[in-house]
């Protein structure tokens, strides 16, 4: 494969022009992938991600999909690449983390993309590479001791399911479907849902040809050399901009390290120190802020953590990109030019660097890391940049199944306020952005009944401005069923900024049919009966300055308006 061309200058025009139409490719990849899948998950959660990326594997353009996804998918493209060689008629698929996946759950489809057909080489006779069509889908059953794939209470990488090393999908135009239902089906905890599984992969696989075929077509139309340049001119757009937005911070802070510290619910620290480098005077005008840069050093960080807690090293530059593009106030796809300006410290040996071994019975336990510890990075990077008050710092995945059957959801929550402006209530945050099921679908696929979804009234937090609310859920099961929950924000709320107050921590109870109740911690599990029901109550967001005379904490632990009414 020839490596990339040396980039040449692109006029703005021009460069809106490329940004577009790779924006534009990325979003049909992801109709695509939602019109082919079977899979609720994929289907009617949206619980995916597409991009492209250059030919050096560095993400240059996604759709709006899933910021956890979407930042890994660089360093995923990157070392697959360095492990497996990928020609023309090739796809490629991995869920290890040590290979840049996430979870689990997270399969990740990579589709080489050439100009033309192998017999249109380049000049040399090898292939002309273009760049990668990669696609990440959340799979809600793909093995483990527990239905769902998301269990509580493991302590190895095995006992959460199929890990698929890298593998080739697809080799030279010839489908290994035969190879692929192997691996889903030999591991110690096998998939239960085999055929669903290899619906959505080939749904993958289909995402991916339409993105190859309309970055060939660009190609064509305008020349591999003009692609290339475009690419590497959308990446170098944002580490321009970045730059830019980092030098007032340079020249406010000079050399004050910001830090800021916040514990998961077992009390395990993340620690963030961010330097802010370049010089403090930085010229005005279009090359301001071109030194400007950062470094983020997570030491101080716990070790590698007991559950399955740890994050991988893509899960980390996910939540760090996405914390970087807040900082950049201008339309903007996230891309790994945003990186180029920072120096990335992180721990080996850490929860957010742990070892990776051949045998997965060896290796740490991550699925929680990728929904929970990204989120607890994004609010710890926040409040060291002081750009919020805390959001929800959850994805309040409720995960119950059967030997036949697996449902997945994310739950929405409280928002932070921030200088300006108040929380949004009941919606994703930060590094999650899925739907929730409709109830028809819900009730129709899976033996639940949904009783109630509404906004939990007064658990944002107080302040100047207040703090989003979190959300309600009630569930009444009506078989015998394993559930599964991963939260965080149970012990202590989010914290609230510049005076504000904490939003209300959140809870999950289940009540048996008989009029027990249990109470379950933050990441839990049990088995129900029909007839249980589960509550769930999401966390409010922080608040943001002093709150006014007359606020006050309301009953559900959080601080409540006058005239609202707690849930």
């Amino acid at each position: 494969m020839r490596p990339e061309p040396p980039p040449t200058s692109l006029d703005p025009v021009r460069l809106e022009l490329y940004t577009h139409r790779f924006s534009a490719l990325a979003r049909e990849m992801g109709s695509m992938l939602e019109r082919t899948a079977v899979s609720t998950n994929v289907k009617e959660r949206l619980d995916f991600s597409c991009a492209l990326l250059g030919p050096g594997g560095e993400l240059v353009v996604n759709a709006p999909h899933i910021p956890v996804h979407l930042g890994a998918l660089g360093m995923c493209v990157r070392r697959l690449r360095e492990t497996v060689e990928m020609r023309p008629g090739d796809v490629v698929v991995t869920n290890h983390p040590a290979f840049g996946g996430s979870h689990l759950p997270d399969v990740t489809v990579v589709t080489p993309v050439f100009e033309g057909s192998e017999a249109r080489g380049g000049a040399d006779g090898e292939p002309a590479l273009l760049g990668f069509a990669a696609s990440r889908a959340h799979h809600a059953e793909i093995g483990g001791v527990r239905p769902g794939s998301m269990p509580p209470d493991v302590a190895s990488l095995a006992e959460e399911g199929v890990v698929l090393p890298p593998t080739k999908l697809v080799a030279a135009g010839q489908p290994r479907w035969d190879e692929m239902r192997r691996l889903l089906t030999a591991a110690p905890y096998p998939s239960r849902a085999v055929e669903e599984n290899l619906a959505d992969l080939a749904a993958a696989v289909a995402a991916n040809h339409r993105g190859a075929e309309g970055l060939a077509a660009l190609a064509t139309r305008h020349g591999r050399r003009q692609v290339a340049d475009a690419m590497a001119a959308v990446t170098g757009r944002a580490e321009t901009l970045l730059r830019r937005a980092l030098a007032p911070l340079r020249k406010t802070y000079g050399d004050r390290v910001l830090a800021a510290e916040v514990q998961l619910d077992d009390g395990s620290p993340l620690r963030v120190a961010i330097r802010l480098t370049g010089e403090a005077d930085a010229a005005t005008g279009a090359d301001a802020g071109a030194g400007a840069g950062a470094q983020i050093d997570f030491t101080g960080t716990a070790p590698v953590h007991p559950g399955n807690l740890n994050a991988p090293p893509a899960v980390v530059a996910s939540a760090v990109l996405y914390v970087l593009r807040l900082l950049v106030a201008e339309p903007l796809p996230l891309n790994e030019g945003l990186l180029r300006p920072v120096q990335l410290v992180v721990p080996p040996g850490s929860l957010l660097d742990p070892p990776f071994v051949a045998d997965p019975a060896r290796c740490p336990a991550v699925v929680g890391g990728n929904v929970e510890t990204s989120q607890r990075i994004v609010e710890v990077l926040i409040a060291a940049l002081g750009l919020a008050a805390a959001s929800q710092g959850t994805m309040n995945n409720v995960l119950f199944g059967d030997g036949r059957l697996a449902y997945y959801e994310t739950v929405c929550g409280g928002c932070g306020a921030g200088p300006g402006f108040a929380g949004a209530s009941a919606v994703h945050s930060h590094m999650t952005n899925t739907r929730i099921t409709d109830p028809e679908v819900l009730e129709h696929r899976y033996p639940v009944r949904l009783e109630r979804f509404a906004v939990r009234r007064g658990s944002g937090g107080a302040g100047r401005w207040r703090g989003g609310d979190g959300a309600v859920r009630e569930l009444t099961f009506l078989a015998p069923l394993s559930l599964s929950i991963l939260s965080q924000h149970r012990r202590e709320g989010p914290p609230g900024a510049a005076g504000g107050a904490a939003g209300a921590p959140g809870r999950q109870r289940v009540t048996r049919r008989g009029g027990e109740v249990m109470e379950l911690g933050a990441v839990d599990g049990c088995e129900v009966e029909p007839g249980d029901r589960l509550l769930l109550e999401t966390p409010g967001g922080g608040g943001w300055g002093a709150a006014e005379s007359g606020e006050k904490v309301g009953a559900v632990g959080g601080p409540e308006t006058r005239g609202s009414a707690a849930s």
